[in-house]
């Protein structure tokens, strides 16, 4: 017979038999409702995404929906290449950038104006598309060189990201489809605080075409594509109750973790959960790119950009530094 602690020792945890843990994407299907999706929880590396950068509270949590959405469409991307997503706008926060490389690669940055960004949180909490303010936000798919890129945009008008979300699948993908998003900071043993985010990815897929949405008479009122997005289709409307109840407390709690918040929402109906796919903190920057780069500059830009002797770039997004002997160019 095992001891006490033996049994401990042996006892599951979170990101063992096949519970994925932090970092990874987890792909679903409820074959009854015709819905298939993507659940993550995000952690110890979007925690160093934001904490390299030292981004003010409202900043750093914008920037986490956004990695959110991006881990959440680009792990669906089924060739090599890259989902990037990214606002321009006239808010305080006036860019966000994530882009996900396949298979795992994530990386992301914000910019933000810190003076209007402190004048207009100093009377408290301010909603996310107040800092975003009016703007466009584009998802776009690059499948690498000789091919076409995909973009899709979103009007960012008073809306947040998670609404943006859908807008743009009610728009460009005409899928029905909900998306839920949270973020939080954990507070760890000794008061060290970690962001983390979640997500919940769900959209109606059924084989058969009609029953995408409810046909309407030619020229009906119901010929728009919102009655596409939400079709009146009782295996979608359970569906969209059931995401419905989800707290966002849910999406990031790590006790919870992906799989068992589809067993808590979908377990009457049967969810199938499938390999996770993991995504890791990781820029595609280096210094022969770099170069390459700077190799492009004529001589006059070389030497504007070299101060003290060399010419000093570093990495938005990773905030690595790369130095550079003008000589090297031979302009």
């Amino acid at each position: 017979m095992l001891e006490a602690t033996q049994l401990t020792e042996h006892m599951p945890k979170l990101g063992e038999f096949d519970h994925a843990g932090d970092d990874h994407v987890v792909p679903f299907e409820v074959g009854p409702l015709d819905v298939r999706g993507r659940a993550v929880q995000l952690g110890p590396m979007l925690d160093a995404i934001l904490s390299r950068h030292a981004y003010p509270e409202p900043v750093a949590r914008l920037l986490a929906e956004a990695c959110v959405v991006t881990v959440l469409l680009g792990t669906s991307l089924k060739f090599e290449g890259k989902f990037i997503l990214q606002t321009r706008t006239d808010g305080p926060v006036d860019m966000l950038v994530a882009d996900f490389t396949t298979p795992h690669a994530l990386r992301a940055y914000a910019r933000f104006d810190a003076e209007r960004l402190a004048a207009m949180t100093a009377a408290g909490p301010v909603a996310d598309e107040a800092l975003l303010g009016k703007g466009v936000l584009a998802l776009t798919i690059d499948q690498g060189q000789h091919t076409q890129r995909y973009q899709g945009i979103v009007q960012l008008d008073g809306i947040g990201l998670e609404e943006a979300a859908r807008s743009y699948f009610r728009q460009s993908e005409q899928i029905p489809t909900d998306i839920r998003l949270a973020v939080a900071r954990q507070v760890l043993p000794g008061g060290r605080h970690e962001w983390r985010a979640g997500g919940l990815l769900a959209q109606f897929l059924p084989q058969a075409p009609e029953r995408m949405r409810v046909p309407d008479l030619p020229g009906g009122d119901g010929d728009t594509a919102e009655a596409m997005h939400d079709p009146v289709d009782n295996a979608w409307q359970e569906a969209l109750a059931l995401i419905a109840t989800v707290e966002p407390t849910e999406l990031v709690d790590p006790t919870v973790g992906a799989e068992r918040l589809l067993f808590r929402l979908f377990h009457e109906q049967g969810v199938r959960v499938f390999e996770a796919v993991a995504v890791d903190d990781r820029c595609s920057c280096s210094r022969e790119k770099i170069h390459g780069v700077l190799k492009g500059f004529s001589a006059e830009e070389i030497r504007q950009s070299t101060e003290d002797g060399q010419i000093t770039v570093a990495c938005e997004f990773c905030s690595t530094s790369y130095a550079f002997d003008p000589a090297e160019f031979g302009k």
